[in-house]
């Protein structure tokens, strides 16, 4: 289905958002697909607010199934149960189901909570990676937290499909680059097929803020000759731009408020702790630099992001309670990675800190699942003895908790949305691949169905339309 025939869908309000739509999966177009109108824009904190809603889904328990729960906790020939979007009940083979709901054998199988990515740059980079798609980093200044990555996503990304079939990934951060000191808002959403992005992000999710150090900014700006060229002016010119955030704080509480400013809106939202920091940085004597400057001025960093030497610093980050969004082993691409190490998880573990398995990459958000054996196989390998579950949770509890959506998901609790993979074996296990994906319910994908197979607008028509890659 190439436009002509897209359009005469779209005109009976049928298609599912920039996908091709299967009986199954088909949503109405409805005056939700354009945000209301915000009354409180002053603010900045719901110019855009999500119209997100779930696909239709039906009462559906998986039973005799490995379950790790996404917090730690392992349940052997297990039963979990959904309706009604949520999970229902999480418990061993007593657990009690209603008669006549579909039922899935789930013997020799897994289940796990949605694979959450916490540092995604689909959509703002999406698939082919031509300059024309090259929309993730504002390069015009050092300090751009004016920008919003959600005006970047294109929801039409082929990546966002291939996530969910190859690696289970049901929510993700998507951010914006690491050229800039201050680089914009992260935006946080549910990888469904939608025609805005909108109609992806994930309801109730705070925002982030995209902030780096190192190597990048300095490389970039001081190549143009102009602040910063050196780590002492990339810390200089953080401390003005906070400082400046303060005075626009204090006159925003006045009685003569200043006329708006997006990129101070955003600083505000993070003083205020409603905006939550990804601080993209390598060595550690710039994430303590950091969390220094985060006290001067009273804000919080979530989470520090590759944070390749975080084990050199481990009881500090369990202390301040920061996560470390890391790869499991990209090593020695530039200076400030020369001194990563595959154990980093392990040690950081040890020392009680939290540890998150990212992608920041379209590929690799494929296999985070593979990403997390390899950290926990390193651990052991030194010694240091990490359970499948908690491993798990590297990928799971931990990335929702740094997004601010724990509460919502992030593990199999009574509650909470019901995103579920079933993995055709242990998802620890190179040999393992999702079998079925379901979101608040949904069953969105389903390995032997290929109408369970979102797929983009964009590849229609195209070789190789809707594979698996």
């Amino acid at each position: 289905m190439k436009s002509g025939a897209l359009l005469a869908v779209l005109a009976a309000g049928t298609l599912m958002a920039g996908c091709s739509a299967t009986a199954a999966q088909k949503e109405t177009a409805t005056a939700s697909d354009t945000a209301p109108v915000d009354k409180d824009r002053g603010s900045g904190k719901g110019a855009f607010p999500s119209t997100y809603q779930a696909y239709p889904s039906a009462p559906t328990a998986i039973t005799g199934v490995t379950i790790y729960d996404g917090e730690g906790g392992r349940i052997d020939n297990g039963t979990v149960f959904m309706s009604g979007g949520k999970i229902e009940a999480v418990g061993g083979p007593g657990t009690s189901i209603p008669a006549d709901i579909v039922v899935l054998d789930g013997s020799g199988k897994y289940v796990t909570p949605g694979i959450i990515d916490v540092h995604s740059h689909l959509g703002d980079y999406p698939t082919p990676s031509v300059s024309a798609h090259s929309d993730g980093n504002e390069i015009t200044g050092p300090v751009t937290p004016n920008v919003w990555a959600e005006h970047s996503v294109w929801p039409q990304d082929p990546g966002f499909s291939r996530a969910m079939a190859n690696g289970g990934i049901t929510s993700l951060q998507i951010l914006p680059g690491s050229a800039n000191l201050f680089g914009g808002r992260s935006v946080t959403l549910k990888n469904v097929p939608a025609r805005t992005v909108q109609k992806m992000k994930f309801p109730g999710a705070p925002y982030g803020m995209k902030m780096a150090c190192g190597e990048n900014p300095k490389r970039v700006y001081g190549g143009k000759g102009r602040l910063p060229s050196t780590r002492m002016g990339s810390l200089a010119l953080n401390r003005q731009t906070w400082i400046d955030a303060l005075d626009y704080r204090k006159k925003m509480k006045s009685g003569k408020p200043p006329k708006r400013n997006l990129g101070k809106e955003t600083l505000v939202g993070v003083l205020d702790g409603e905006i939550l920091v990804h601080n993209h940085c390598y060595r550690a004597d710039e994430l303590n630099q950091i969390i220094d400057m985060s006290k001067e001025f009273g804000y919080k960093v979530t989470a520090f992001h590759h944070a390749v030497e975080s084990y050199k610093i481990a009881d500090i980050l369990a202390k301040e309670e920061i996560c470390s969004a890391i790869w499991a082993d990209w090593w020695g691409f530039k200076m400030e990675a020369y001194d990563a190490i595959p154990e980093n998880a392990a040690l950081l573990q040890q020392a009680g800190a939290c540890v998150i398995i990212h992608s920041d990459d379209e590929n690799q958000i494929q296999r985070l699942n593979q990403e997390a054996a390899k950290a926990q196989a390193d651990g052991r390998a030194m010694g240091i003895e990490i359970s499948d579950a908690q491993a798990i949770k590297w990928i799971t509890y931990n990335p929702a908790k740094a997004m601010g959506i724990a509460d919502m998901t992030g593990s199999l609790r009574s509650g909470k949305m019901a995103d579920v993979v079933l993995w055709n074996g242990n998802p620890l296990s190179v040999y393992s691949r999702p079998e079925k994906v379901w979101v608040d319910g949904a069953l969105l994908f389903d390995s032997s169905d290929p109408k369970r197979r979102a797929v983009s607008d964009f590849e229609l028509g195209q070789p190789g339309e809707g594979d698996v890659k």
